[in-house]
């Protein structure tokens, strides 16, 4: 059963850093483009950033570059996505999905339930 949890949301200044975590298991690093998304309130979801283990593909969301680094652990069991520089507009639920074919897309295979990011100024 593939399975994705986030953890490693909360409340954080403007300007401050947190490291979300997906553990995942179920499925292959090297399978699967493993992404992250975020929907904040009355927005739609997007696409945040993706990794594809088995090419050394990564994708960020033009407004995170410089801020965000996606990686994953050598146990190819956790993605991380450290996100530095926060700020209010960053506030949103994210998300972890997994997909063998495409991300970021609204289509992915699998999705956690989320963890909540709070930015305040």
């Amino acid at each position: 059963e593939v399975q994705l949890v986030e953890s490693g949301g909360g409340l954080v200044q403007a300007g401050g850093s947190l490291r979300l975590s997906c553990a995942v298991s179920g499925f292959s690093f090297d399978d699967y483009a493993i992404g992250w998304f975020r929907q904040a309130p009355g927005k739609e979801r997007e696409g945040v950033s993706c990794i594809v283990s088995s090419d050394g593909l990564i994708y960020y969301k033009d407004s995170v570059k410089g801020r965000f680094t996606i990686s994953t652990d050598n146990a190819k069991t956790t993605v991380y996505l450290q996100m530095n520089s926060l700020q209010p507009e960053d506030t949103a639920v994210y998300y972890c999905a997994a997909d063998p074919t495409v991300c970021p897309s609204d289509t992915m295979n699998y999705w956690g339930k989320g963890t909540l990011v709070t930015v305040s100024s």
